[in-house]
């Protein structure tokens, strides 16, 4: 029972034809229509086919399905004339409202939170990742139940939902549901321990930890892979990359730091994937330093900034933690724009201008990082066993060692560190 349940809900997805929808109910930051875009690039890294994009000004919401009667009638017309199975609301719908609106459109309906968990259950490739994507998807799910949970014993790759309803049960689908979270917590549980205890180790290395962050399809994992020379998926696609990267790299006056690859966030991130990709994102909760990369070439740049903020404000990162702006794709932006940027950039001391396609910049971000990371060391005086051979070459890796000298007390080293590094070093 379960495989052709499977196989069906890929077959709705993949094959689906779409209208996008966007309830605009006013005071929005965002540009309406690259709002619409962003949707619509959404439901295409899932293979939808999206046939038209409808925005739609919703003076007062109608608690029963959100956009007016009238409006309703409206889409069901376009959806029969144009042949859609399928119809994506850019907003979060309550289940009355979806099953309101699927009634009266007379097709499928999901919405923004559904269509973002969708692409996670796709694109997780690791068993962290999967089993973070699953919590996420029946937290989302609990409260709607638009399909019978009886194949829970089985564990999946990815949990789409676009498939049929089937609402039998309900209750012992509830209890199936609540147990297999409490399972897979556990399980995340565990593989958050086993992270703790490898930062821990690296603590004690010590290294620095550099984390990207920034809004899906920034240029994250291309900035990433320039600067490591590795080979993370990086394409014109929103979410390419889920599961996070670590790499060690070399930074002027820095002899290894770790950095950090993570997933881009992205407008109103459904609060269940931001519970459940927590334990991923400790790497950032834990950073030294902060590279938030910015598409600068996209209309709704500023708001993008803002909404990154917000999810690391949510997930609990300090508002303390040295912050680097890297505004990337300059190759994108016509010679006006380019000249209004590079002015921008030239007053300021946290911001790098940079295209990581072209690899433009990116040398000036390495230097500007590394010296974000040493603008806090002090002097310390150290004094080491003169057999202490690992002791000295911590010191010359991540420190500046100014002068050197042997007594009969020692070795002793005048040597310029983060206070940090200086804790790590006596604790190690």
């Amino acid at each position: 029972m379960g495989s052709g349940f499977d196989r069906d809900a890929d077959e709705f997805a993949r094959g689906a034809r779409a209208i996008v929808v966007l309830p605009d109910q006013g005071g929005a930051s965002r540009d309406a229509d690259a709002r619409l875009e962003e949707t619509a690039g959404l439901a295409a890294a899932i293979g939808i086919e999206v046939v038209d994009r409808v925005p739609l000004r919703v003076r007062t919401p109608r608690p029963a399905t959100l956009i007016g009667g009238g409006q309703v009638e409206a889409l069901r017309e376009k959806v029969e004339t144009l042949g859609a199975t399928l119809a994506v609301f850019d907003s979060a719908l309550t289940p009355v409202q979806q099953r309101n609106l699927e009634t009266g459109l007379g097709c499928k309906v999901i919405d923004r939170t559904g269509l973002i968990l969708e692409i996670f259950g796709e694109r997780a490739r690791t068993a962290e990742g999967r089993l973070q994507v699953e919590l996420a998807h029946l937290d989302y799910q609990s409260s709607r139940l638009v399909r019978s949970w009886t194949h829970l014993e089985r564990q999946r790759g990815g949990f789409g939902f676009l498939g049929g309803p089937g609402e039998t049960q309900i209750e012992a689908d509830r209890r199936m549901i609540r147990d297999r979270m409490a399972r897979l917590r556990r399980e995340l549980d565990q593989v958050s321990r086993t992270r703790t205890l490898h930062r821990d180790r690296r603590q004690r290395a010590p290294w620095p930890v550099i984390a990207l962050v920034g809004y899906t399809n920034a240029g994250k994992s291309t900035l990433f892979n320039r600067l490591t020379g590795a080979d993370v998926m990086a394409e014109n696609l929103l979410f390419a990359t889920l599961d996070p990267t670590l790499r060690q790299i070399s930074l002027p006056g820095i002899d290894k730091a770790i950095l950090s690859d993570t997933v881009g966030f992205v407008s109103e991130l459904p609060t269940q994937l931001v519970a459940a990709f927590k334990a991923t994102l400790e790497e950032v909760i834990s950073a030294d330093l902060l590279i938030h990369v910015r598409d600068i070439a996209h209309p709704d740049s500023e708001a993008q900034r803002a909404d990154v903020e917000s999810v690391l404000s949510e997930i609990g990162v300090d508002a303390e933690t040295p912050r680097l702006e890297a505004w990337n794709k300059l190759d994108a932006l016509g010679d006006d724009q380019r000249e209004q940027i590079m002015g921008e950039v030239a007053g300021r001391g946290d911001v790098v201008a940079l295209s990581a396609l072209t690899g433009e910049g990116a040398d000036r971000l390495v230097d500007v990082a590394a010296r974000q990371l040493t603008a806090g060391h002090r002097r310390y005086t150290l004094s080491l066993d003169p057999g202490d051979g690992a002791g000295a070459a911590w010191l010359y890796q991540h420190g500046d060692v100014v002068d050197h000298w042997i007594d009969a007390d020692g070795a002793h080293y005048d040597v310029r560190l983060a206070p940090s590094d200086f804790e790590r070093f006596n604790s190690r």
